[in-house]
Formats: structure tokens, C-alpha cells, sequence
């Protein structure tokens, strides 16, 4: 493991750059020219996300690539012969800490997602992107198929946008991607960055722990039948929000005209 420490306190281990602004979080992939996966990588992505669920001054999780690419994917080298039981690991950890973050997790799609770039992407609670930019999961193309987003796409997407996905191969542009389901919101290319950034330190700025048990009704909104998430949700609201100073002082805000100041921001 090669890990890095700059001196403005951001870290570099194996194509992961981990960087800390606030109260935000960003996760960077670099590794020219197009942020592909390894092994290495992945066991360091995995790493860095268990860095930020300890991290108590954590609010939200940002994941973005370097240069011109999100992330073309994963090395086919290690799709190969004894190598793939340690990538398909290495791919299951990275991704599966990622969906058991209890923070948000935004993603910005800064170009082409492909493959395991575009699972990176599904395994993040908000997808944003770059004008133009290219999803896909062409794995079919290569005789192979992705396990994780056949896992998740038929639920995020619907069966029919996952079979037409995993079983064509097609990329699809950002813009063709949010009718779809597969990113929320389009950002115009010159200043993506910066957009991407601004969007995610504002959410950065609420209540950490409102926008924690926020996350957790809306995933059980999204697993349970709807009266069985109505109450689920309503007891997160009883007894558990209400119980928090946060939710005390944004509603007295409101009422009294100006903006809150968060204990747990």
C-alpha cells in the first residue's frame, strides 16, 4: 500500500486521493488516463469509505474522478484466469461500503462511467453529471455480464431500462440518463467541478444527524411496501428526530425568521 501525505493534509493511496473541506468529504479517483480500477484501487476506495464512516466530523461523501474520465471501469487483466475471485472481492467491498454509508453520498460524474464506473456511480445516493458525459455497462460486449448493477438496476431503473442496459451494451448521454433514473441532475461542462462541489458542501451544511435519519427513511421507503415505510418513517420522526436539538432549532428558525445554527453541522 502507497500511501501519501500532502501537506495541505489531503492522502494518496494506490489512485485514491481523499480530501477533507468542511464538513465534506471527496474521494478522488487518479489514475490516468481514464480512473480504470484495480484491485489495489478498489481495496483503497474501500478503505478510504471506512475512513469517512469513522470520521465524526463527517457530513456528506462526495466521489469524483480525476482529468477527463469518471472511471472507465475495472482492469480486464483482472477479470482473468485466478485474478477475478480477488477483483470481484476487491469490487464487492469497495461498493457495498459505499451503500452502507450512513451519510449522503453524491457522485459526480465528471466523463465517462463505464462498467464498474457507472456500478461506483449506482452504489452513491445522488448521481450528478457532466454535460455529454457517457454511461454504460458494456460488459456483454466482452462476454461478461456486471453483477452489481443487475443487482440494483431493475430496482433503481426498472426491469425494462436494466435489460435494455446490461443486455445492448449501449452507452447512453448524461442527458438520455435522467429520464431513466441513472443521475438526477445534468451540470453544464465548463465549471462542472465547481457546480458539483457547491451542490454537495451545501448539503454538507445542514444537520448532520437530520440528513442521517433522512437517508434512513428514504431507504426504507425504498425497500419496504408503502404502509410499512409510512411507519417506519413515523417512528424515525417521533423518536428519534424530534428528540434532536436540530430539529428544534430549524423549525424555530423558520418561525423566527432567520437562519439555524446547527449543533450537529
Amino acid at each position: 500500500m502507497n500511501v501519501v501525505q500532502s501537506p495541505d493534509g489531503e492522502t494518496v493511496s494506490d489512485g485514491i486521493r481523499a480530501t477533507t473541506l468542511g464538513a465534506l468529504r471527496v474521494l478522488t479517483l487518479d489514475r490516468p488516463p481514464l480512473n480504470v480500477l484495480n484491485v489495489a484501487t478498489l481495496r483503497a476506495l474501500e478503505r478510504a469509505v471506512g475512513d469517512v464512516a469513522t470520521d465524526a466530523d463527517a457530513s456528506v461523501l462526495m466521489v469524483t474522478g480525476a482529468g477527463r474520465a469518471f472511471c472507465a471501469g475495472v482492469d480486464v487483466e483482472d477479470h482473468m484466469g485466478d485474478r477475478v475471485t480477488d477483483m470481484m472481492a476487491a469490487l464487492h467491498g469497495a461498493l457495498t461500503a459505499l451503500t452502507r454509508l450512513e451519510m449522503p453520498v453524491v457522485a459526480a460524474v465528471n466523463g465517462a462511467a463505464l462498467g464498474g464506473g457507472l456500478e461506483l456511480a449506482l452504489a452513491c445516493d445522488v448521481v450528478l453529471a457532466r454535460a455529454g458525459a457517457k454511461l454504460g455497462q458494456p460488459e456483454v460486449r466482452l462476454g461478461v455480464f456486471p453483477p452489481f448493477a443487475a443487482a440494483v438496476l431493475p430496482g433503481l431503473c426498472g426491469r425494462a431500462v436494466a435489460m435494455d442496459l446490461c443486455l445492448s451494451g449501449r452507452p447512453v448521454s448524461a442527458e438520455e440518463a435522467i429520464p431513466m433514473g441513472l443521475v438526477q441532475k445534468v451540470l453544464a461542462a465548463d465549471g462542472f467541478a465547481a457546480a458539483a462541489l457547491e451542490y454537495a458542501q451545501h448539503m454538507s451544511e445542514l444537520s448532520r444527524p437530520v440528513l442521517r435519519l433522512t437517508k434512513r427513511a428514504l431507504e426504507a421507503g425504498s425497500r419496504l411496501a408503502p404502509s410499512e415505510a409510512l411507519g417506519a418513517a413515523e417512528r424515525l420522526y417521533l423518536d428519534e428526530l424530534m428528540r434532536l436539538d436540530d430539529a428544534r432549532e430549524g423549525l424555530a428558525a423558520f418561525l423566527e425568521k432567520r437562519p439555524p445554527v446547527w449543533k450537529g453541522a
